[in-house]
């Protein structure tokens, strides 16, 4: 849904954020994971959360390829063992995307999808949930709905040059998207210096075929990349939270929410497109969650930049922010999730133990502190973390700290 499959690379590196999902696990939950989780992550994540390991249930699934989960369950001879989980009564499937693959599945499984009552119900928004998760998609809809839109053109991979001139010729600079990309994999940046005699085509990333769709938009001056995450349910449309994206060229690298300051004014518009955008996805049939991305200029004027209708990078970090500070009796905790590397190699067991050395982990009672959230990285340097506290300035101290206590590179 976010990339083609042939995405091979950039699939391998997102399956390695997997083991986070072991934040939703309750007592009875079964995770189907593409990244192995390590026991002494396991442990961590039943600690904090109460929930002891031995109640829920982790299927890894060894690497198959290229290919969708479900498939890669089925070539690795674990349907059966899913499916004994699966014929529990109320079981539901929660797919991070609700794509063509993770709806078979589930009929394959005999159970609904989340928060469906009928998989045929879920099937029914499909055409509308892979259009949206589209650049191209997103601007039609958007455009209908009233947002403001960047001026851009959507044209295929051959025309994509010329259009970059014309555009050229009215602003500064531009950005060139691949139609089905997430996380800023395969944009350009590009000024007319860049493409003075490029000759008749600009090397693009190979993104969607010789022939693939292609959208081209004016650069807008950033003072910020922003969201709101919301969602669909029986009852409306509703936002969850927003903040401000950590971007490094376009990609994605981090959030914090709420939104700082200084862009704090963006809220308002930010949810009142979220609420239109969710009502015109509604009425195509499609409920759960969805984020909204949109730039803020350096004059402060926002503009909308993608949709994507599934779980988000942000959404599992939410909930566990969310199921972690509720002892403490916070009720809109500010938290940043970021992704740092170690000067030195690190073990998880010792970044814990250097975490509560240094008075930063994770306190239940007070509902702050770091996480370790994504489980130890392969390389033993890019580590994934989430920060917790009562305010934003309490995370900006925490995240000074964290620096300090795992010893990272300057950034």
């Amino acid at each position: 849904m976010a990339v083609d499959l042939e995405e091979a690379q950039v699939l391998a590196q997102w399956a390695q954020q997997a083991p986070r999902k072991a934040w939703l696990l309750r007592a009875g939950d079964v995770l189907v994971t593409p990244g192995p989780l390590s026991g002494e992550f396991r442990r961590y994540v039943s600690e904090l959360t109460g929930v002891p390991s031995e109640q829920a249930t982790v299927i890894e699934v060894p690497p198959c390829g290229a290919v969708p989960l479900a498939q890669a369950v089925r070539q690795a001879g674990l349907l059966g063992r899913v499916r004994a989980h699966a014929g529990q009564p109320g079981t539901a499937l929660l797919p991070t995307a609700q794509d063509a693959s993770a709806l078979a599945f589930a009929r394959d499984l005999g159970v609904t999808v989340h928060p469906y009552a009928t998989v045929e119900q879920a099937v029914a928004a499909l055409p509308t949930t892979m259009l949206l998760n589209t650049k191209a998609g997103f601007r039609q809809a958007a455009g209908a709905v009233g947002m403001r839109l960047p001026e851009g053109r959507v044209c295929r991979r051959p025309e994509v040059a010329e259009v970059v001139r014309q555009l050229l010729e009215q602003h500064e600079r531009v950005v060139v998207k691949p139609d089905r990309s997430a996380g800023g994999h395969g944009l350009r940046f590009l000024s007319r210096e860049d493409v003075r005699g490029a000759g008749a085509a600009l090397a693009l990333d190979a993104v969607g075929g010789p022939h693939g769709t292609w959208v081209v938009e004016q650069c807008v001056p950033v003072a910020e990349s922003v969201s709101i995450q919301m969602e669909n349910t029986v009852s409306g449309t509703r936002a969850l939270f927003s903040g401000a994206m950590r971007t490094e060229q376009g990609s994605f690298t981090g959030y914090v929410s709420p939104l700082p300051p200084s862009c704090a004014h963006a809220a308002t518009e930010l949810e009142e497109w979220g609420t239109r955008l969710g009502r015109h996805l509604a009425g195509h049939g499609y409920l759960g969650p969805f984020g909204l991305d949109a730039l803020m200029s350096t004059d402060g004027v926002t503009y909308a930049s993608e949709s994507n209708v599934r779980r988000t990078a942000t959404t599992t970090p939410h909930t566990m922010v969310t199921r972690l500070t509720a002892a403490a009796g916070l009720a809109r905790p500010a938290w940043a999730v970021s992704k740092r590397r170690t000067r030195r190699s690190v073990g998880f067991d010792e970044a814990l133990a250097r975490l509560r050395e240094h008075r930063v982990a994770f306190d239940p009672q007070r509902g702050e502190g770091v996480v370790l959230y994504a489980d130890a990285p392969a390389d033993r340097h890019s580590w994934r973390y989430a920060v917790i506290a009562a305010h934003g300035s309490g995370v900006r101290e925490l995240e000074d700290a964290l620096a300090e206590a795992l010893e990272f590179e300057k950034a």
